[in-house]
């Protein structure tokens, strides 16, 4: 059973920022072999969410939720990362449900934007998201942008 935690940068507590940024340098710098600036200064900014996934103690799924104007002119989910342990169990499908019912809250019927990574495109079209630009490489990984209309 995943418990579901929404933080800001500020309400986040110090080993919650450690096992967050763990989890994304595990999933995309040591398994993806991708080497991109982690530290991008978006994490901390005015609005900007942390969608925690916790079982038990350990946390196994987060996502970034960021207001328009950050990082597309649309409302955002990025930094989607689910632990090794929990993939294939229905943890991504459960997390990206809950990023979009906190962006519902956060901010109602606003369009959501991600960069996704081409591969997992399929599973973001069963969450209602469709492609808006053709691959691209963003950081050694091919991309596609994808828009959830509200």
């Amino acid at each position: 059973m995943i418990t579901w935690q929404l933080k800001s940068f500020s309400q986040l507590t110090t080993m919650q920022l450690y096992q967050l940024l763990k989890l994304r340098m595990d999933v995309f710098v040591i398994e993806q072999e991708c080497l991109y600036q982690e530290l991008d200064d978006k994490d901390h900014m005015h609005a900007v969410n942390h969608l925690l996934g916790y079982d038990g103690d350990h946390l196994v799924a987060c996502a970034r939720l960021l207001p328009k104007g950050i990082s597309y002119p649309s409302v955002s989910i990025g930094r989607v990362a689910i632990a090794e342990s929990h993939r294939g169990s229905g943890t991504g499908h459960q997390l990206i449900q809950q990023a979009l019912n906190s962006c519902e809250a956060l901010w109602p019927n606003e369009p959501i934007e991600i960069g996704a990574q081409e591969y997992l495109s399929t599973f973001y079209q069963k969450h209602g998201f469709v492609p808006t630009s053709t691959m691209y490489i963003e950081d050694g990984i091919p991309h596609i942008d994808m828009k959830l209309e509200r």
